[in-house]
């Protein structure tokens, strides 16, 4: 009885220990990306005061949209920073999953404002182009815009660097938005020695090809955060470490159906089938699973919220035979990728496992009903009970 009790303060000393650190580490990460944009707002805050300048000095309209940009990656960091402070609130009633996903919507917000600036400046260019003005470059202005660029080719990298390492995809679309801006800013250098050199003015049809550059980038952008928003698959080497660690325990003989929400960069939620003698006692169960739960909590910070049983044949030794025979034939059936969760029933003549079909199958029904057709013809005498299952993950 003592060493129930230790063991349990132990579990509970673990989890303790785990939610700690957790907590630790999306504190960390907030702070990183809090830090991270307010860099951002100062460098572009700073870059488009003096483009706006020169702009105005030079009556560059590629320079002045060139400011605008800036101040528009400003406005996109701040938002970062609102929507990391709004996705690091508590769980409520009315949201308990969290508020992870204020993130994805930041991002999404991010991505209108790059496709509203590439739309804006096109507009603006294809009106110079029709009612040209002519530009009046100096050395000076050169140099700084030259600066300018060496300047958000670092910012980009940098934030987009960091967006990476902390999976924020509002800081790397930031990023992306940067190392766009060094494009314009280098582009309207070009045009300035052009017209320097030659007299010739291409601000406006420059500007024009930049900003198509500019609308193909935020629509990329946009597509990305919907299609995060709507729900991804789980990154395949997570899915794989998961039911690797799972599968080590002692007593699970296999790891199956795992199914992991996403409420936000690095936030998932879950479920996952295990494989276990049909000897284990209700006990030995409850004990494993709430090891299986901490365990995957400290090293990968998913909550598995469930976790399913299978069971194994353990006094049927035809029930190996049997199961391999099934697996070999409908393994050949197209779109069949995995079977698992098999179990003989011999006093009640039934067969039961489940069946994995590829989302690639023209009809899942029409696959599932071979298999079922296949294995029935097999053992006619015996009752059916096969779940036609999904990879979640699948490769």
């Amino acid at each position: 009885m003592a060493g129930m009790k230790d063991a349990e303060a132990l579990l509970k000393e673990q989890d303790a220990g785990s939610t700690e650190s957790a907590i630790h580490d999306l504190e960390n990460r907030d702070k990183t990306i809090i830090r991270t944009s307010m860099i951002g707002i100062l460098a572009n805050v700073f870059l488009a005061g003096f483009k706006a300048v020169i702009g105005l000095m030079t009556h560059s309209v590629a320079i002045t949209l060139d400011a605008v940009n800036n101040i528009s990656d400003a406005g996109s960091s701040l938002i970062t920073i609102v929507g990391t402070k709004l996705a690091g609130k508590e769980p409520d009633k009315k949201h308990p999953f969290g508020y992870g996903r204020m993130e994805y919507l930041s991002a999404m917000v991010i991505s209108l404002i790059v496709l509203y600036a590439g739309i804006t400046s096109f507009t603006e260019s294809v009106k110079k182009i029709i009612k040209p003005e002519t530009p009046s470059y100096t050395s000076i202005a050169i140099v700084i815009v030259t600066v300018a660029v060496l300047v958000k080719i670092v910012l980009g990298a940098y934030v987009k660097k960091v967006g990476e390492r902390v999976h924020s995809d509002s800081l790397v679309n930031s990023g992306q938005d940067a190392t766009l801006d060094s494009v314009i800013s280098a582009a309207t250098v070009v045009a300035a020695v052009v017209y320097i050199t030659t007299g010739l003015s291409l601000e406006a049809c420059l500007g024009a090809v930049i900003s198509l550059i500019i609308i193909k980038s935020g629509v990329e952008m946009l597509r990305d955060t919907l299609s995060q928003i709507l729900g991804e698959r789980a990154d395949i080497q997570l899915a794989r470490d998961i039911k690797a660690e799972v599968k080590n325990f002692p007593g699970v003989h296999g790891a199956y159906d795992l199914v992991l929400n996403n409420y936000g960069p690095d936030r998932y939620n879950g479920s996952i089938h295990i494989e276990v003698p049909d000897t284990t006692s209700a006990c030995d169960l409850d004990d494993m699973i709430r090891q299986i739960t901490i365990q995957v909590y400290m090293k990968y910070h998913v909550i598995l919220t469930a976790i399913g049983v299978y069971s194994m044949n353990t006094h049927d030794n035809d029930a190996a035979k049997v199961e391999k025979a099934i697996r070999e034939k409908i393994l050949k059936i197209p779109h069949v990728l995995q079977m698992h969760g098999f179990y003989r029933n011999e006093e009640r003549k039934t067969l039961r496992f489940d069946c994995v079909v590829s989302f690639d199958s023209p009809s899942r029904r029409a696959t599932y009903k071979e298999v079922c057709d296949t294995v029935q013809a097999m053992y006619p005498d015996y009752h059916l009970q096969i779940a036609m299952d999904m990879d979640y993950s699948e490769l």
